[in-house]
């Protein structure tokens, strides 16, 4: 298939319709406005339900109904909307139904404002809601990891029984860039026993997350994290650039880490040993692969828009063993590839000393 230009937003819509997403409920809010609007149009076509609920807590919830009665379902937000499914998302999680969730990061806290920012990355990767409870977290950096990234959301969502977010930011929403989508749209799905679909000759199926006994919601907890120990063994995914030979590893996610890579360039031009750690899976976070990838580093870098959130998960995985620094930019403002050289450099002046 020949590539097109497409809005991130947009693009995200049509990948969704592709990897076999026939419903969607939701609300709009800027960045994130153009994904419900194209699917407003695009749903219908292939037999869809497109609803613009009344609030994002009404759209949580009929996710919540689609999902248990087995259908392949996708909310989107931004930031305070994703805020206000907070409750719906851990009842979802609680009861094992699996969709995808998009959340077009703007900046906050409150209200905030429209720019792009990360600050979400605690509320995406520790859960967000009440109790104890996990969502798979992929991040991608462009339209078209947007659009891959996208089938894989909704296939791991049917494979643990479990909500995947798609962490974007309101660059990746609003830029445009070629992508290339899958040939076919999926017609075909893993089966779901367990779905509310109708007891045809059966006993019917009771989708939970209530457990009044509390050996019995302890047992519960005990059942998810075994499955979150799972995804943490088998999903994974990063890339390395200019990993081997790094003296100083800059570890970044999202279009951030576009942002790094041009920094990293640079200090390469000026002979500074410099590479990218981009996590892909922000949950479950590679922590076997940054090891890898900071094998031969002396420091290590993490850049984010937003005040340090990520930097708490590569201190962790790295066991504190080498000096983390950090640079951020917040409420909408876009580090620049310049002012992370910069820091490059000063880090690479330092050596392996202690900060």
């Amino acid at each position: 298939m020949a590539k097109v230009l497409m809005k991130g937003n947009e693009a995200l819509g049509e990948a969704a319709v592709r990897a076999g997403c026939r419903f969607f409920f939701g609300y709009p809010i800027t960045p994130q406005s153009e994904l419900p609007h194209y699917l407003a149009q695009r749903l219908p076509e292939v037999g869809g339900l497109f609803l613009q609920a009344e609030s994002e807590v009404a759209a949580i919830n009929m996710v919540y109904g689609a999902a248990g009665a087995g259908a392949r379902v996708m909310t989107s937000s931004s930031s305070v909307g994703i805020s206000l499914k907070m409750e719906g998302i851990s009842y979802i999680a609680g009861a094992e139904l699996p969709c995808v969730i998009v959340n077009v990061v703007r900046g906050g806290p409150g209200l905030g404002g429209i720019q792009p920012a990360q600050s979400d990355y605690f509320q995406a990767v520790k859960g967000g809601g009440h109790g104890d409870y996990h969502l798979l977290v992929l991040a991608p950096a462009s339209v078209q990891e947007m659009v891959d990234l996208m089938a894989k959301a909704f296939d791991l969502a049917d494979k643990y029984r479990n909500p995947v977010m798609v962490l974007a930011d309101g660059i990746l929403g609003q830029m445009m860039e070629p992508v290339e989508f899958p040939a076919e749209i999926l017609q075909e799905f893993p089966a779901k026993p367990w779905a509310t679909d109708g007891a045809k000759g059966r006993r019917p199926n009771l989708i939970n997350s209530l457990y009044l006994q509390p050996e019995k919601l302890e047992e519960h907890n005990h059942r998810l994290f075994d499955k979150y120990r799972q995804m943490q063994e088998q999903e994974t995914i990063s890339e390395n650039y200019h990993t081997d030979d790094a003296e100083v590893v800059v570890t970044a996610y999202g279009s951030t880490a576009r942002i790094v890579k041009a920094a990293v360039d640079l200090a390469r031009t000026e002979g500074i040993k410099a590479g990218l750690f981009r996590p892909v899976t922000l949950y479950p976070f590679p922590k076997q692969e940054i090891n890898l990838a900071c094998a031969r580093a002396k420091r290590v870098l993490v850049v984010e828009m937003s005040m340090g959130q990520m930097i708490e998960d590569v201190k962790l995985s790295l066991n504190c063993r080498l000096p983390v620094s950090f640079y951020g930019r917040v409420g909408g403002m876009v580090p620049t590839a310049r002012a992370v050289y910069n820091e490059i450099a000063a880090l690479a002046q330092q050596g392996g000393e202690k900060a």
